[in-house]
């Protein structure tokens, strides 16, 4: 829902005030007002119809030492920018590229940061009539124009992204439901693609495109009901996570074709979905308003968070922020320096990103390691949340190191005596633990339920046995192994992922229907209710799990977020009216910010 602008004059509740500066454990966050960036003119935009303002950023290894640049989109305007950060003051005057596109809008974008350089980029724009646009903002070129004669799909393009470690491959997701995999090198053709199945399961399927030569696209993904609403790659670029307006979070092994595991939102869509930085934990929220925090390797879920106050539209974890100690000092793999190295080079670095430190250490070794996870969320409540994730969640049933650092939690209850002890060891294969599937273990003990949202009497806590991974050796028969195979000489690896966001606003569980959920159902011979899904492992209820608080909880914008993005010195957000707005971490405020920033009123501190 919008939250209409609210005026501070005669006598406005403090908890309605925009917040300029907030603080946390670390110290205290501050909004640099003249690190602004918007339209050139500065004027709010009238957002009523329009798509989500979105942020991406690259940096090009600029020789000056100011490589890093930020692209946004408003309305029918597409921006590009020098992104100065805490540095220096924006100046809007200058943009690098400015785009104002006719008949369509940009809806969404990606850089590929892997062939990025001071003279070149390669930022791909998904546009709200389903093309896919390449251009290069440093030449003001347009290279290529992919399903230009919407022969492919013709609904909006919801979400566009490289391939992790390829310089060619992409993907695509509509509000159709599909997801599209497509080679840069390629051409789309000019009639409507027919295809061939090649992999189904439950509720998802993927076609190859017939052709006597190789055109766009390569692969075709229908996964669930409904929109998909986001997707994401693991930092080791082998999983894809999806979400979709059917409510349910679903984990590919994206080279095998092959799902890994699922989750279902408490109610509604899901909306938007992340990773941890050592792919252990992903965190989805949506029209539940909520944030739900799921195991990969148990393929559970293991806390919610409650929070907003309407629906969350973005999630992301802070990889500068998340952070581990040791529990026993003198036994302890590896040092402090090497994961906190990890962890700053992990964000911008992530196509060449590989399995993290933390992940690999708790693979090996049985005892817990004292962690903190940071992540936060945006809503259309225009509020920021702030959430920590800390070992008394994730090592529920294992003593807790004495430098645990504080968690609010809405329980003070103990764990059930005697309860199964729940870790992410695997000591079956020495290799990579997360290409196993750990047992599933339900969590005994008494947990709160949440006085705010509904609740089922329905006392089931059967576990769905078919959403377990299988873990299988057998990947694929010999016919959709040569399949993939075929693909497997494009780039690094034969990938494809399914994601359509289309954000409907009055839809409810009761309402998950689309012509590609008609035709998936032909090829899926079972369908999950969603209205069968709680109290099982699929979807916990309130008391099953452990109920977090944020750590901060502010409104900082007059109109729904759309953007939240964490950097080394700072973190970005955006809000609909098209202000994408810079907030320094503690004492990260350049010399000439704090000078401005000194000009300026001051914000409520809280």
């Amino acid at each position: 829902m919008l939250i209409s602008k609210m005026a501070a004059e005669g006598g406005g509740k403090e908890m309605n005030e925009i917040k300029t500066q907030f603080t946390t454990r670390e110290g205290v966050y501050k909004l640099l007002t003249h690190s602004e960036y918007s339209r050139p003119n500065r004027v709010p935009f009238n957002s009523q119809g329009s798509n989500p303002v979105k942020v991406s950023f690259v940096n090009v290894n600029d020789q000056s030492g100011n490589g890093d640049r930020i692209c946004f989109n408003v309305g029918r305007e597409l921006y590009f920018y020098i992104y100065k950060g805490v540095r220096k003051a924006a100046d809007l005057s200058k943009p690098i590229d400015k785009r104002i596109y006719k008949g369509t809008q940009p809806t969404c974008h990606d850089f590929n940061h892997l062939t990025a350089t001071a003279e070149n980029v390669s930022l791909l724009v998904g546009f709200s009539a389903g093309q896919v646009q390449l251009i290069d903002p440093i030449k003001k070129e347009t290279s290529k124009l992919f399903n230009e004669e919407r022969l492919i799909d013709k609904t909006r393009v919801t979400c566009v992204k490289w391939v992790p470690g390829s310089e060619g491959l992409f993907l695509v997701s509509h509000a159709s439901g599909n997801l599209y995999l497509y080679n840069v090198e390629h051409t789309c053709g000019t009639t409507a693609p027919h295809y061939q199945l090649l992999k189904q399961g439950e509720n998802y399927s993927v076609h190859t495109c017939k052709s006597k030569s190789t055109r766009n696209p390569l692969l075709k993904w229908t996964v669930g009901e409904g929109a998909l609403n986001e997707f994401a790659f693991s930092p080791d670029g082998k999983f894809l996570a999806c979400v979709s307006q059917d409510g349910f979070l679903r984990v590919f092994n994206f080279d095998a074709v092959e799902l890994h595991g699922t989750m279902k939102s408490y109610f509604g869509g899901l909306l938007c979905v992340c990773w941890s930085p050592d792919g252990k934990y992903i965190v989805a929220g949506g029209e539940d308003d909520l944030v739900t925090v799921w195991s990969f390797l148990d393929c559970r879920v293991i806390a919610r968070g409650h929070g907003h106050k309407s629906w969350v539209s973005v999630v992301a974890f802070d990889h500068y922020t998340t952070s581990v100690e040791e529990s026993e000092p003198m036994e302890f793999s590896g040092s402090d320096e090497d994961f906190q190295d990890q962890m700053i080079h992990f964000g911008r670095d992530r196509a060449n990103s590989t399995q993290s430190r933390l992940s690999k250490r708790n693979s090996t070794d049985s005892r817990p390691v004292s962690v903190t996870y940071r992540f936060g969320s945006v809503g259309q409540d225009t509020q920021l949340c702030l959430w920590d994730l800390t070992e008394d969640i994730l090592f529920p049933h294992l003593p807790l190191s004495r430098t645990r650092t504080h968690t609010n939690v809405m329980n003070a209850s103990s764990p059930t005596p005697g309860a199964p002890v729940i870790t992410t060891t695997n000591t079956t294969n020495g290799n990579n633990s997360d290409a196993n599937t750990p047992g599933v273990n339900s969590v005994s003990s008494s947990l709160p339920r949440s006085n705010s949202l509904p609740h089922s009497a329905n006392n089931t806590a059967t576990a769905n046995s078919s959403n377990k991974p299988s873990g299988g050796s057998g990947i694929m028969d010999s016919a959709i192994a040569t399949g993939v195979s075929k693909f497997a000489t494009l780039s690094l690896h034969d990938r494809k992922e399914r994601h359509d966001k289309d954000h409907k606003r009055n839809h409810s569980m009761g309402h998950i229907s689309s012509k590609s959920s008609d035709k998936l159902n032909l090829l899926t011979k079972s369908k999950t209710d969603p209205a069968k899904t709680l109290g099982t492992l699929l979807c916990p209820r309130m008391e099953d799990v452990p109920l977090l608080e944020p750590l901060i909880c502010k409104k900082i914008a007059h109109e729904r977020l759309t953007v939240l993005i964490f950097l080394e010195d700072c973190l970005v957000t955006a809000c609909q009216e098209g202000f994408i707005c810079t907030w320094a971490r503690p004492g990260k405020v350049g010399l000439l910010s704090s000078q401005n920033q000194a000009s300026s009123p001051s914000g409520t501190v809280v």
